[in-house]
This record gives structure tokens, sequence and C-alpha cells, in this order.
């Protein structure tokens, strides 16, 4: 009888559990059982493995063979155990020292010449390896980038199983023919996997990296509604821009990724995690060091937006927008339905998705950007008589969009038409993207200094109570919102949202505190109500 174990990750959600896969060679006709709760891709393994083992040079053990996967009550997804399992049966049969597998987790599938691909998932599973105390990884060479982003752990990447079994028995490491010069690489082929929705606008890049053409300068006109991108970038607040089409929506929304701070250390490993399992990680990029942007299309499901599918969970929109921007173009047309299950997420910072499978959850910390039109014809306008649409159907058309959702946004502007003059102006344009993120990265500094030692990043992530009761504005600045809330303008969570973005306001122009001036900006980004300040962020300074 032979027996030898080795280790794995399963996991659930961006989330690894560590499994020991257990292989046990015993008298008897020759078969081949796989027990654990595995499903059908790791089902299927017993094939992949016998014929990668043989295609390695390797004999298959003639005997009676049980592999279990344990803890046996954890589901186990995916083919990622391909290599864990080939391993510990040569272990079983003594072409590898047992003793020598046992501290190693192995994370790679295995391709019937002996070949090991990439999996999704590799960085949050290397993670929950090295919390659990192992120091030894071996993954897939395409694969080792991302697994080295993990500290202290001691990362082997291998081509093939040939090349793992040299290296565990101590012989000597075959080499691999080289791929032609200018052939795809069909290894790489399991970083990116159909069907996630990378075809809808989901990426792990912001847009502006996306295309260098992109700046702020090229957005004509528009005051109100760049200086409500300036002020959501540097605190954080959601955004809804109205206007007709042609106005600038979309140019505002593409040209806000990059006006947002550089990821830092934490927050990379955070946004490369969900991207990994989510299998959008762009080859030869393993950490996402920008803010992503997801512009789903106004079809998506419920599921698509918020996370789900069969089985196990996929992280939806709102998760592959953490720490990034989510943006809505035509809000409206979204479903209804799938538009208020936002609204958890949005105060939450994360979903959690409950299925049969089990129950999963995401990070979903993002900025939310929703854009719609004034009607369906896109014409309505208090100063032009343009829409044709009869009243009923405006109403019915802005009613799309919930009243509890639009009063987690903190920052509504109406994006006008541009003019004639404004259009074929030659003068210089608006600030560039370059001299905003440097505002937006000043502002974030000063809150992140006076935020030291709390658990919150940005102003719009501090609680209402918190913020009243350490954070006061200057005396008599908050007046006018409070007769706001008396007179049923404002809510009471429309109040705190107020003092958040004039704290935020206060952080782009230098004060200390809060003024009258700040907070009057604030009621206006997000009442839309003339108040009588200036709406450019250099002019408050």
């Amino acid at each position: 009888m032979g027996f030898a174990r080795t280790c794995s990750v399963a996991l659930v959600g961006v989330e690894g559990v560590v499994v020991e896969v257990q292989a046990d060679l015993e008298p008897g006709v020759a078969a081949f059982t796989l027990v654990g709760l595995p499903d059908k891709s790791l089902t299927e393994s017993r094939d992949r493995v016998r014929a990668a083992v043989v295609n390695s040079g390797g004999e298959w053990p003639q005997k009676k063979l049980t592999v279990g996967l344990s803890p046996a009550s954890v589901p186990k997804a995916g083919s990622g155990f391909d290599l864990a399992v080939a391993c510990a049966v040569l272990g079983a049969a003594e072409r590898i020292d047992p003793r020598v597998l046992a501290d190693i987790v192995m994370i790679g599938e295995l391709g019937l010449d002996g070949r090991v691909r990439p999996v999704r998932g590799i960085l949050p599973a290397v993670l929950a390896a090295a919390e659990s105390g192992y120091q030894q990884v071996v993954v897939p060479e395409c694969a080792a980038a991302e697994a080295s982003l993990v500290p202290g752990v001691s990362v082997l990447g291998v081509r093939s199983l040939r090349q793992l079994i040299a290296v565990l028995a101590d012989e000597p490491v075959p080499e691999e023919e080289p791929d032609e010069a200018g052939r795809p690489d069909p290894l790489l082929a399991g970083l990116r996997v159909p069907g996630t929705g990378s075809a809808t606008g989901m990426h792990s890049m912001g847009a502006a990296q996306q295309d260098q053409g992109h700046d702020l300068a090229d957005v004509v006109g528009q005051l109100s509604a760049r200086t409500a991108v300036e002020v959501s970038a540097a605190g954080g607040h959601h955004l809804f821009l109205e206007g007709p089409p042609g106005a600038g929506k979309t140019m505002l929304a593409e040209r806000l990724p990059a006006v947002l701070p550089p990821l830092g250390r934490e927050e990379s490993l955070e946004v490369t995690a969900v991207h990994s399992v989510a299998g959008l990680l762009p080859p030869g990029k393993p950490l996402v060091d920008v803010a992503p942007y997801c512009a789903p299309h106004h079809s998506a499901t419920m599921q698509a937006l918020v996370g789900g599918g069969p089985g196990i969970a996929r992280p939806g929109a709102v998760s592959l927008a953490h720490r990034g921007v989510l943006f809505l173009d035509e809000a409206p047309e979204f479903n209804s339905t799938a538009l208020d299950a936002l609204r958890q997420p949005l105060e939450a910072g994360h979903v959690v998705i409950a299925r049969s499978a089990g129950v999963v959850r995401f990070p979903a910390r993002f900025l939310m950007v929703l854009a719609a039109n004034p009607c369906p014809c896109g014409r309505f306008s208090q100063r032009d008589t343009l829409c044709e649409c009869p009243p009923s159907v405006i109403r019915r058309y802005q009613a799309r969009l919930s009243g509890p959702l639009l009063d987690r946004v903190d920052l509504r502007v109406e994006v006008d038409p541009v003019g004639r003059a404004e259009l074929t102006h030659r003068g210089p344009g608006g600030e560039s993207t370059a001299t905003v993120a440097a505002r937006v990265l000043a502002a974030r500094e000063r809150a992140a200094a006076r935020l030291a030692g709390t658990p919150w990043r940005t102003n719009s992530e501090i609680p209402g109570r918190e913020l009243r009761s350490r954070w006061h504005a200057v005396p008599g600045a908050m007046d006018e919102a409070e007769r706001n809330l008396e007179r049923g303008v404002l809510t009471a969570r429309g109040v705190d949202r107020v003092l958040r973005v004039a704290w935020t306001v206060a952080d782009l122009v230098g004060h200390d505190r809060p003024d009258a001036t700040d907070v009057a900006l604030a009621l206006q980004l997000r009442t839309g109500v003339p108040r009588g300040v200036p709406m450019a962020i250099g002019a408050l300074a």
C-alpha cells in the first residue's frame, strides 16, 4: 500500500481554502476514484491526469487508486487541482518522495501532453496558502509573476509535469521546446476566460490607460459637470449626470478613472484578486495598479451587475469596478430590479451572494456614475421647447430611477447642450487631466491625514454619526442644509452626504474645515439649485 499527500486551494469567491489532496494505492482491480465534493470539471481530471502522467514518461499504477480532497465538506470546483492530484498519485507510487510533497501547494491544470496550464484565481489562491502558513507554491510558468506578488512565499513556475517531476525527484530538469516566434501561446488562453463580461465594457485598465488621447481638456464647456467629476474623484462620491445626447456625459465618465489617484499596494492586490477570479487579468500585467473602469450595457441582468450565475457565484460589475468606476450609461434603460440591487453594495462596500453551492462575499467599493437623458427623446429642458414627449411619459421615464437609489448619489448635475460658440471656440480649453489629478491627489492626502487611525480612507466612507460627532463644519455653515431638511428638500441621509461633500470641497481648496461657501457648493451639487457660489474649484481657493 502506498500513500502520499500534497495541497491545493479551493476558491469560494475571492477567499481560498487550503485543500489536502491525498492519494492511496491498494492492491485490487485497477480503478480511479475521486472523492471530496468535486464538480464536473474536477471529476474529469481523472482522465487528464492519467494521460498527462503517461505522456510525461511516467508509469500509471495498475492498482486501486483513491484520491481524497479534504476537507470533504467544502465544494471544489475547477481544474486547478490537476497538478496536485498528479503529484500525489506519483508520490503514492513512489516515483516522488512523499515527504517532499507534504508542505507544497500546487495549483494548475494539466493538458493531455503534460503541459501545465494557468487557471483563474492564482493570486487569491496563493494569498490563502500564505495565510495558512505554507511557504512553497508551484504554479504554471506564465502565472508565476502573479503568484510572486504575495510576499513571503517561494514560487516555482513550471511549464510541464516533466519539469516538476524532475525538480521534486532532484533530477536534471528537461528543457521544453520553445514556441515558434510570432505564434500565440496556447497556455495564455487560461488567463482570460470567455463569457465573463470582458466584451461588455468590463476591463482591468482605466479608460485613459486604454486610450492615451483621453483628456479632460477635450470636454467642451460643462464647468459644473467638470467640477462635479473633480469632487467625485477627490471624495469617492457617486455622481448622476443628466442631459441631452451629445452633451459629453460619456466623455466625462471615461476620463474619471485617470483623475483618480493610483491604487496603493493593498488596493492593487484586492482589485487584482477579483479580476484574477473573473479571468480578466491582461497577459503580461499581473498587478492592476490603476482604477478599473466597468461600463456594462443597459441590457445587463442583475447577476451581471451584482454577481451570481449557476453553481459557484462569479463576480459582477460592482466587484469588477472595486476601487474604480462603475459607469451606467442610459441608466433608466436598465432593469429596475437590477438597479435597486445596487443599493446594498453602495452602502456596505461589499456584496454577499447566497446560492445552493454556498455563500460568497465579493468586495464592491466603487464609484458609481449614472448618465441619463431627461426624457425618451432626450430634448426635454426647462429653457427649450423642442421636446414632444407627453408629461406623463417624461414622469414615467424619470421614475425608472428609484428615490432610494438616487438618495445614495451625492452629486447630481445637469449637463447642458453644447452651443455653437463653445464648440467653435479656439482659445484655451478647460483644465487638463494632469492638473485636476494633482488637486485630487492633494485632497486625498489631506483626507488621509485627517482619517489616520480610522478604518476609512475617503470622505464618502465615513458614517454619518461619526461625521457629525468628530468632524464639524464651521459654526453656522450647515444652517442652510438644516433648513432644507426641515422643508423636506433633503433627507437625513442627504444632510450627511452634503457634509461629506463639503469636507471634500474643503480638502480641494485647502480649508481646515468646511465653511459656508463649501457647504453652499455641496448643496448646489446635491440639489441642482444655484446658490450663488463659483462652480470652479480654483475660484474657491
